[in-house]
């Protein structure tokens, strides 16, 4: 179905229409075509102001997933009507992530994308917050980066490698 993606912040240029590639890609790795996302690249005030409302964290981070449904980790929703047809809003802070990139000397597309797939892995139930969970999502995220990598010639690896 649709990726809609909006910027909504000015300090960072975004190169949307490979970030749209890309994560459309991601999507169908996950077998989630046919599911409505909503992306958006937000500033580090919004993303302060979202994880403060939604994980009292008021700082500024690279990447806040809301789920339309909820589900045990990869499993499909099973939407009963059109409008059900969503995975959720993912927002990237890419003023964040161009910040990291600069201090680490990562490129910010590639790491805006594995920030992407990450995001998704959330909206599809994938958590981080315990050992197996994060070795079931490094191995999620790997797999759809794989999938990226070979359609793209890139070399994307997850952004939870040195979590635990």
């Amino acid at each position: 179905m649709s990726l809609v993606l909006r910027n909504a912040q000015s300090a960072v240029p975004v190169r949307r229409a490979p970030l749209r590639r890309a994560v459309c890609a991601l999507r169908a790795a996950l077998g989630a075509s046919r599911f409505d996302v909503g992306l958006v690249c937000a500033g580090n005030a919004l993303m302060q102001r979202l994880n403060g409302a939604y994980r009292r964290c008021p700082e500024p981070t690279d990447v806040l997933s809301f789920p339309f449904h909820q589900v045990a980790a990869g499993e499909l929703p099973l939407p009963r009507w059109r409008d059900e047809y969503n995975l959720g809003d993912i927002f990237l802070g890419v003023e964040y992530i161009h910040q990291q990139c600069r201090e680490t000397g990562e490129d910010f597309d590639d790491v805006l994308t594995v920030t992407a797939a990450h995001g998704l892995c959330h909206l599809l139930g994938y958590r981080h917050d315990t050992k197996p969970e994060w070795e079931q999502m490094y191995q999620k995220e790997a797999q759809i980066l794989e999938e990226l990598n070979r359609l793209t010639g890139s070399r994307l690896r997850p952004l939870t490698a040195g979590l635990f």
